[in-house]
């Protein structure tokens, strides 16, 4: 659970959740308890986001309104062992699956005796032989006791449900079931132990115990097969789960000891020996590895790491010996953040969802008023001695037929595999929102430093004017004001410094950074400058013809140009060039090629903006944009109409981000971008812009295919079953064959989710299909 001050998010894991009718209630429960502001339920996954305020309701308050209302509920707490917790949810899972054959077992064993003692007719030598030895009302009462294990054990949670929900006046797929199923079962009853009553009214009595069972081990069989598809949906986040370490080699007083994960607390020093698994975050201390990160960032090749570098818990140690201190532990690691991410992700809802929940709240009643009226016009029409036998297999046939599942299962499944197999691939998504934005994206803009190139850019020259400084003195000069600022051109000063010996030796006075311009102070009681054309107007200091024909040669080579003045004199120009990512052409070319116009926000000068851009082949550049600005060239394209994707990496960046349709952070970002960020990126890679589209796109396809595979199954199923083709063709739909088609419509919706994770990723080859 997460709190602040005026409210707090909790995620239950629900228990007793069949269809959508059911998850549309317990979130209705939810949301109607005082206290809570919003509530999301996810029938695949099985789990409640709920928001509330904690100072007016408390976790066991909301499970014990679910618990009242028939459900199951249990906190799942993100500071706890999240892999021991997956362990118990498995374990239970497990076991909910072994009693599921179990009741199936039965079911079928039954219906395989059940059947051919009820299809004897087809048989005349059977029929007789029975009729002239026990009597076929003998018959009836032994397929009575045969049927009773189906209801009572293989089906018993379809009645027990049902009659929970209407204590609830509310119903669900179980309400459908109950009433199919137990309408053709009392009716067989009546026709066993009293075939008078319908014998009087000159009508047949006919008994349906093989209709009952049947369909009871249908919808069981249907109910496996989904439990499994709903398994393999999870996978990515049970891959996260895993990579947790379980236990760690801590250093105490010198002595390594193996302690529980939970155990390790901030600061411990932890040792790890090649092949093993990294226990949390932290920062190497002693020896040096390289350390196969692939598993959280998709990336194949080790990343080296020596004194200094960090470490993330869940990676494997391949070749040397280190130790490091922790950093991170519990739920403040970067693998529990991304687990927790990824599970908000999938609990959360996609708009295209809010059809599906409209009509999965009035599915239930509409289809029980469906099967009255079905059973009414049936009962008026046939001839008299076949009426209610006629009436009844319809009416049960429409009941059983709805399949309000599909429904509900046809958005979150999608989700859930889109946004898992993104994970497995270093794309992180926040939520289904998110997911469902980016494949209407129409524009892609892109932050030159830090995403195009690769945002550490270097002193490529440094030009002294003539008749003015000794570049020693000016380099003692530039890197002592620089070295109080945390501008990456000011760091790439202070780099070439150090390459050529020399450290930061003079005190700084009145130190001042302007943003967008440059930084200046009083540096061994010299007005030191250093900044671009701006700063130089803003303190009114001249730029000369030999500083402006050094620039343009500078500005030429699409280099950064700064001047650097002393006491109102420009005494150097300063040349500075961001390497352009070696994947960041191709990206946008792959971006173009999909119909996505791309365009580059960069605080430098045109000319320089210009050439990079014509380099990686973007057409539409905004160049000399100030930090605050980014955010306004966004709505100026939103204002186009255009849906807007802004890709940065920097904290300047989180305005712009949040503003846009869809902001992205890529390389995995600072907190602040991620928290601003749609999707995150844990590889500093732009081919991944390209692979989280067609992953939206590819989702969001596979969901309306799913939406329409449900509502084209009802929409056609029900109509059938309740008869309409009759007078036309003759063709009735077997209840039986109603039963088997409702299962399967649940199990090809979960199958075609499942697709998503087949789907080619292109993450070691780019020129492969991508998602």
């Amino acid at each position: 659970m997460t709190t602040n001050h005026q409210h707090a998010t909790a995620t239950l894991e629900i228990t007793g959740m069949h269809c959508a009718s059911c998850a549309a209630f317990v979130e209705d429960t939810l949301s109607g308890t005082h206290g809570v502001q919003r509530a999301a339920v996810n029938l695949a996954s099985e789990k409640a986001t709920v928001e509330f305020i904690p100072s007016v309701v408390n976790i066991t308050a909301l499970t014990t309104a679910l618990e009242n209302a028939g459900y199951g509920a249990q906190e799942l707490k993100h500071n706890e062992n999240r892999a021991a917790q997956a362990e118990a949810i498995e374990a239970r899972k497990i076991a909910e699956y072994t009693a599921l054959k179990r009741r199936f077992i039965v079911a079928v064993a039954m219906a395989a005796v059940i059947m051919p003692l009820s299809m004897t007719m087809l048989v005349p030598s059977v029929e007789h032989f029975i009729h002239e030895t026990i009597g076929m009302q003998a018959l009836n009462v032994i397929l009575l006791a045969l049927t009773l294990p189906v209801l009572l054990y293989s089906g018993r949670e379809y009645y027990v449900s049902a009659y929970s929900t209407f204590l609830h006046r509310t119903a669900n797929m179980d309400t459908l079931i109950a009433l199919g199923t137990g309408a053709a079962f009392a009716y067989s009853v009546v026709a066993t132990l009293a075939p008078r009553l319908f014998e009087q009214h000159g009508m047949r009595a006919e008994v349906y115990y093989d209709t009952t069972a049947t369909i009871i081990a249908l919808i069981l069989l249907g109910k496996i097969l989904e439990a499994q598809a709903k398994g393999q949906t999870s996978t990515a986040i049970k891959k996260l789960i895993g990579l947790q370490a379980k236990t760690a080699r801590v250093l105490v007083h010198g002595q390594e000891q193996e302690i529980p994960i939970e155990k390790v607390r901030v600061g411990d020093v932890v040792v790890v020996r090649p092949g093993e698994k990294i226990a949390t975050d932290g920062e190497i201390l002693e020896g040096a590895s390289s350390v196969d990160e692939s598993m959280l960032t998709g990336e194949s090749l080790p990343v080296e790491k020596t004194s200094g570098s960090a470490v993330v818990g869940g990676t494997i140690n391949k070749t040397g010996r280190f130790t490091f201190r922790a950093t991170n532990v519990g739920a403040e690691t970067a693998l529990a953040q991304i687990v927790r991410l990824v599970e908000e992700a999938q609990g959360s809802k996609a708009p295209i969802q809010r059809l599906a929940d409209k009509i999965s709240s009035v599915f239930v009643p509409t289809v029980v008023v469906i099967s009255i009226l079905t059973f009414v016009v049936w009962f008026n029409a046939m001839p008299a001695d076949t009426r209610l036998p006629f009436a009844l297999v319809n009416f049960v046939a429409v009941l059983i037929i709805a399949c309000p599942c599909a429904l509900g299962l046809a958005t979150p499944t999608a989700i859930m595999v889109g946004t898992g197999k993104g994970a497995e691939n270093g794309i992180l998504i926040r939520n289904a929102e998110s997911l469902e934005k980016a494949h209407q994206i129409s524009v892609v803009v892109l932050d030159k430093t830090g995403t195009l190139t690769k945002g550490k850019p270097v002193v490529t020259d440094f030009v002294l004017l003539k008749n003015t400084i000794q570049l020693k003195d000016a380099l003692q000069y530039a890197v002592s004001l620089e070295h109080h600022s945390e501008h990456p051109l000011a760091s790439a000063i202070v780099d070439y410094a150090a390459a050529h010996s020399i450290d930061a030796v003079f005190a700084v006075h009145d130190f001042l950074a302007v943003e967008g311009k440059g930084a200046m102070g009083i540096v061994a009681e010299q007005s030191v400058s250093v900044g671009n054309t701006k700063l130089m107007e803003l303190h009114h200091i001249p730029i000369n013809t030999e500083a402006t024909a050094t620039a343009v040669e500078l500005l030429a080579e699409a280099k950064t140009t700064m001047f650097m003045a002393v006491n109102g004199i420009i005494v150097a120009v300063i040349g500075v060039a961001d390497t352009v990512r070696e994947t960041s052409r191709e990206a946008v070319q792959a971006m173009q090629k999909r119909g996505i116009e791309v365009v580059m926000l960069t605080g430098d000068n045109r000319t320089t903006a210009e050439a990079i851009a014509a380099h990686v082949g973007i057409k539409r550049v905004f160049a000399e944009v100030l930090p605050q600005d980014k955010a306004t060239i966004v709505k100026q394209l939103q204002a186009e109409g255009k849906i807007v994707a802004m890709v940065g990496d920097g904290i300047n960046d989180a305005p712009a981000l949040a503003q846009a349709n869809v902001g992205i952070a890529i390389g995995a970002g600072t907190d602040i971008v991620m928290e601003a960020a749609s999707i995150t990126l844990m590889r500093s890679d732009l081919r991944d812009v390209v692979r989280a589209i067609d992953l939206s796109r590819r989702t969001m396809a596979n969901i309306k295919q799913n939406l329409f595979f449900a509502f084209i199954y009802n929409v056609l199923g029900i109509p059938l079953a309740a008869g309409v083709l009759y007078p036309f063709t003759g063709w009735l739909l077997s209840p039986m064959i109603a039963a088997a088609a409702m299962a399967m419509s649940s199990v090809s919706v979960l199958t075609n989710a499942l697709r998503l994770r087949t789907t080619k990723n292109g993450v070691r080859n780019f020129n492969s299909a991508v998602f």
